[in-house]
């Protein structure tokens, strides 16, 4: 279709944390309107939410944008990567979902690493399953809930709950079905043997159909959306996980590298081939687009420097200006991130740890270290990447709640040692959905939609001139310090 200066598009983001919409001009890609509900708050090693929470959430953003409700055209939904959604013959969750970063399904995951081997569960996923995998929390359920596990007649992640709710629909794609530890990128079909290693029974259990890059799960169906004047042909997108929809919302290209600051912290590329690290650092992902999207994900990012800050009693302004006061290595201070156990590398069990204390130090030390920890976490990750075959020579994307902190800015560009570009968008997870949902609407390529919006706006930081303590210095100490933990 050709859209009209009327046309809207609609990309939900439904995060651990909250609900966001992003409503689209389709022909300009001008943000018409946003709306945000928040989500109850978890905190691990135990992470669980309502799935009905979740509809609720999105159903209180549409309210908030109601008098631009007959203009969408067509909607699509990120959602949150691992969770485990179980419904019963009704349709109503069995139990709260387990969210990624729940981790009390460590011991299922190493039972199932050895039980099936590394290498095949390399071979046949791309990814090894660690704890926020959903094939183990399925390990997790029939050992510790078999009474709930009789109940369950489907097996989703959040964003197919969503749709569902939309559609009445049980669908997926590719992007998500890659991170359940169960369904493979290269064969595109479910693998009922390593849900049968979790102790489920395949038969029991209605797995989510998985639609091909930017096909229409249907049309809206959900009465409390059409009571608010969504009409009935609205279209909606398949949807997908919240990385690769943020891929989609930056117009990522294979070569380039995102790093995203959330919460939790992300590092991946577009390839253009799958891959496969037996050693479990690298998670091989599909994307939304019909390619890859390998990924690496540490469970400490902005959590880290919040912790810190909020020890040091400072404004965000004042933290930054801290850290940036002291210089490159923080006068020998080391901090290792691993403050609620750690996904990546797998150590659920670990601490954190501040490592160089002298009676010298002064509290910009100690802010710096913050940055410079999670940051050398989050290279490592994007040096794994590389190692797996991945070529990361392009753009390199900082993107998420902590690329608005001009310390992680600077300490990025510094200790790469490479050009940072900062979006202009602070929503790129919802944009990426808007973008999906423009492509199953008009037929055009994601590349084509993302350079009509205008998605590659970004600013430039570079590398400083000079440093007291070159990068490789730093990172080789944290190193040293991170295998300790």
């Amino acid at each position: 279709m050709s859209p009209t200066t009327s046309d809207l598009v609609a990309g939900i983001d439904s995060s651990t944390g909250a609900t966001k919409v992003e409503l689209v001009d389709l022909a300009s890609g001008a943000v018409v309107g946003q709306a945000r509900s928040p989500h109850a708050p978890t905190t691990p090693p135990v992470s669980e939410q309502d799935p009905q929470d979740w509809w609720r959430a999105l159903v209180d953003c549409f309210e908030q944008l109601q008098e631009h409700l007959p203009a969408i055209r067509a909607l699509s939904i990120s959602g949150q990567q691992h969770g485990m959604v179980t419904l019963d013959a009704d349709n109503v969750p069995v139990r709260p979902a387990k969210l990624w970063n729940d981790t009390t399904s460590a011991p299922q995951s190493t039972e199932l690493i050895e039980r099936v081997g590394a290498t095949a569960w390399a071979t046949s996923t791309g990814s090894i399953p660690g704890p926020a995998f959903t094939v183990t929390k399925l390990a997790w359920l029939a050992e510790n809930e078999p009474d709930s596990l009789e109940l369950v007649r489907r097996v989703g992640l959040p964003h197919d709950y969503l749709s569902f709710r939309l559609t009445g629909r049980w669908t997926t794609d590719r992007g998500d079905a890659s991170g359940t530890g169960y369904w493979s990128p290269t064969s595109g079909e479910y693998l009922p043997d390593l849900v049968q290693a979790a102790g489920v029974r395949p038969a029991w259990i209605e797995f989510p159909e998985v639609l091909s890059p930017f096909e229409a799960v249907g049309v809206v169906t959900a009465p409390e959306l059409l009571a608010l004047g969504v009409g009935h042909d609205v279209v909606v997108g398949p949807g997908s996980g919240d990385n690769m929809c943020a891929a989609l919302g930056l117009g990522v290209r294979p070569g380039d590298v995102v790093v995203s600051l959330g919460t939790s912290g992300t590092a991946y590329a577009v390839s253009e081939q799958p891959t496969n690290d037996e050693s479990g650092f690298v998670a091989g992902f599909a994307d939304a687009t019909g390619r890859y999207l390998p990924l690496v994900c540490t469970l400490n990012a902005t959590k880290v420097t919040e912790s810190i800050r909020g020890l040091l009693n400072v404004s965000y302004e004042e933290f930054d200006e801290l850290a940036l006061s002291a210089p490159q290595g923080s006068n020998g201070l080391t901090l290792v991130p691993y403050f609620d156990g750690e996904r990546t590398p797998n150590r659920p069990d670990a601490t954190g740890a501040l490592v160089g204390l002298r009676t010298s130090v002064e509290r910009s030390d100690m802010a710096r270290a913050g940055f410079e920890g999670v940051t050398c976490g989050l290279l490592d990750g994007v040096d794994a990447l590389t190692t797996s075959g991945v070529v990361a020579d392009g753009r390199f994307f900082l993107i998420g709640g902590g690329s608005k902190s001009a310390a992680f800015a600077s300490i990025f560009a510094s200790l790469s040692e490479r050009d940072i570009l900062l979006p202009a968008s602070d929503e790129t997870v919802a944009r990426g959905a808007a973008v999906q949902a423009g492509c199953v609407l008009t037929g055009q390529e994601p590349d084509h939609l993302a350079a009509a919006w205008s998605l590659d706006q970004s600013r430039l930081v570079t590398p400083p001139d000079s440093v007291a303590v070159s990068a490789s210095v730093v990172r080789d100490r944290y190193r040293t310090e991170a295998n300790f933990r």
